[in-house]
């Protein structure tokens, strides 16, 4: 029994039952999913620590092609992300004949996406040349990417098959591989920056090789085991193999490219504010990516657990069981609740602790101190924004929450902390807070609109759902 197969909570069970059974499926769900969230992030922990011990060069170097590669990566893993759901719909309404069309045309999407990320990160010589490097860093940018644009293909495949896997509820099935992909990169970063096993010290374009070669074992040992495993036997890619079809393409591409913009959006805007905070020095620099860093960290959880709703309630609104799907869209907020208050609990309490952690200089320990006591006051409305859009993806309802996302970060958020930070419109000049209140409002907008549009949307009834083009169901070859 896969993850999402869990029985169906029964009407006349008492709601406190039918609730701790659904966030009992979440933890299912979900744990694995942070596991391969934590195991991502330990990949970038990995190429910068060790980067920064080749040279200060090749840490600039690998800080800015990683800062170029994200976003670009986040789009298109949004964009695939529209897999889930569909594939998770499919499975719960038990047309399993959907599924291997579906999976196929994801992966020419991310074909497709191959193609355009490995173009643009292979020519950034314009793009460098604005932000004035001087030609040794920048010579090891472009070599970077270069190195790491061979590990494209397999970087979006596995965002492709994680669509299938993650769809039929084997959240374990990419939290394997991710650790596989983290442990692979490791020594590989070693031998490659350093120049081990009679290997020539590539310093950060090293970085790049080891992580192509490192997702390029991930997706071929994931390609092997899908096909061997017997869990999957029923969905096989080469005997389900279909040509591609634009009419099931936009069908994915119209879930997905919203979600896919709503990311970039979202760390674009985190981008800017880095940009816009550079002027005040070093030490507020310093300050503002330590308390970003554990916020980000602190994020993968409710991340972690938005993930898995959205396979639930695509699940169960699949298997027609409706009233279930608006119980645990709607009764997951008071646990996404219950996590961002020990949260922003944890953050004021040891704040202090967490400065001196990251950093011995006393004027940084003071800026992050103070900088996390704002990031504890966004953190109900983060966990909350991220739990309803989340609860939304899950009901493919993704371009109204890509507009809610866009006002509140671009409309609300950003003109606001700008203000607060570098005028006295609104009250004396702020420094970096000014920008931790921008995202504090940013984010405030975002729950209410979003948490708005979860309580008053509609989904579609099965009989709209089967509206979608047929080709997307048809011609797999399965029995």
């Amino acid at each position: 029994m896969d993850e999402t197969h869990q029985p169906l909570p029964e009407a006349r069970q008492p709601l406190i039952q039918r609730t701790l059974a659904e966030w009992k499926t979440l933890a299912i769900l979900g744990g694995p999913i942070l596991i391969a969230q934590v195991a991502q992030m330990a990949n970038g922990v990995i190429d910068t620590v060790m980067a920064g011990h080749a040279s200060a060069e090749d840490l600039a170097a690998v800080g800015i092609g990683s800062s170029l590669w994200m976003p670009l990566f986040l789009f298109f893993m949004g964009m695939l992300g529209a897999l889930q759901p569909i594939i998770s719909g499919y499975n719960g309404a038990r047309t399993t004949h959907k599924i291997m069309p579906a999976t196929w045309q994801g992966i020419y999407i991310a074909a497709g996406g191959t193609v355009v990320m490995a173009l643009l990160l292979t020519n950034v010589h314009p793009v460098l040349a604005l932000l004035r490097l001087d030609p040794h860093t920048a010579g090891i940018t472009q070599g970077y990417l270069d190195a790491f644009a061979w590990g494209i293909p397999a970087l979006l495949l596995i965002n492709a098959l994680r669509g299938l896997t993650d769809g039929l509820g084997h959240t374990r099935v990419i939290m394997a591989f991710s650790v596989l992909s983290t442990l692979i990169n490791l020594p590989l970063n070693y031998i490659f920056i350093y120049g081990k096993l009679g290997l020539p010290a590539m310093g950060g374009v090293g970085c790049g090789w080891a992580t192509s070669i490192s997702n390029g074992v991930a997706a071929i040992a994931m390609l092997i085991y899908l096909n061997r495993s017997e869990t999957f036997r029923q969905f096989h890619l080469v005997a389900d193999w279909v040509k591609p079809d634009w009419a099931g393409i936009q069908y994915i591409l119209r879930i997905g490219v919203p979600i896919g913009f709503t990311i970039f959006v979202e760390a674009s805007m985190f981008a800017v504010i880095a940009l816009f905070l550079a002027p005040l020095g070093p030490v507020v620099v310093a300050g503002h990516q330590i308390a970003l860093n554990v916020t980000s960290l602190l994020f993968m959880l409710p991340l972690s657990l938005g993930m898995a709703l959205t396979l639930r309630v695509s699940f169960l609104t699949g298997a027609n069981a409706r009233d279930s799907a608006r119980l645990i869209s709607r009764s997951s907020l008071i646990l996404a609740s219950a996590i961002a208050l020990l949260f922003a609990t944890l953050l004021f309490v040891f704040s202090g602790a967490i400065a001196s952690l990251y950093s011995g200089d006393a004027e940084v320990q003071a800026v992050t101190i103070r900088l996390l006591t704002f990031a504890a006051m966004f953190q109900i409305a983060d966990v909350i924004q991220v739990t309803c859009i989340s609860a939304l993806r899950g009901y493919k309802d993704t371009r109204i929450p890509m507009f809610i996302m866009l006002f509140s970060f671009w409309g609300v958020g950003l003109p606001l902390g700008y203000v607060l930070t570098f005028t006295d419109w609104v009250w004396p000049a702020l420094g970096a807070a000014g920008f931790w209140v921008g995202l504090t409002a940013g984010l405030t907008s975002a729950s209410l609109l979003l948490g708005w549009r979860l309580f008053h949307y509609q989904p579609p009834t099965p009989a709209d759902e089967d509206t979608q083009p047929a080709a997307v169901g048809t011609g797999s070859g399965m029995g």
